[in-house]
């Protein structure tokens, strides 16, 4: 079992930036790929980013690519997203996600509860 819990969401102005942050317990933490994923009001929860457990290969949406940064520090069993130039389209619930590998990713095993992201125009 591996338990995830976010934190670091928040309301920020357009161009501005925010870290999220996702701590892992549990005995696997460190042999999961670890993804972000996030929820607009009205639409479907869609792929932010991804990190393998090694650390040693990332994936990214498209519309982020060049903004967001997903990374772990598997000494403190914390995955974070740095979030860069964000835009008002940005704004949603992100949800920290747990699965075998970044392949398995769009069916992950284990979910966060989430924190909201706002980003104001």
């Amino acid at each position: 079992q591996v338990q995830l819990v976010e934190s670091g969401g928040g309301l920020v102005q357009a161009g501005g930036s925010l870290r999220l942050s996702c701590a892992a317990s549990g005995r696997t933490y460190s042999t999961y790929a670890m993804g972000w994923f996030r929820q607009a009001p009205g639409k479907e929860r869609e792929f932010v980013a991804a990190i393998s457990w090694s650390g040693g290969r990332t994936d990214y949406a498209d519309s982020v690519k060049g903004r967001f940064t997903i990374s772990r520090v598997s000494a403190k069993n914390t995955v974070a997203l740095q979030m860069n130039s964000l835009k008002p389209e940005d704004t949603g619930v992100y949800y920290c996600a747990a699965s075998d590998t970044i392949a398995t990713m769009t069916a992950p095993d284990y979910w966060g509860q989430g924190t909201q992201v706002t980003v104001s125009s």
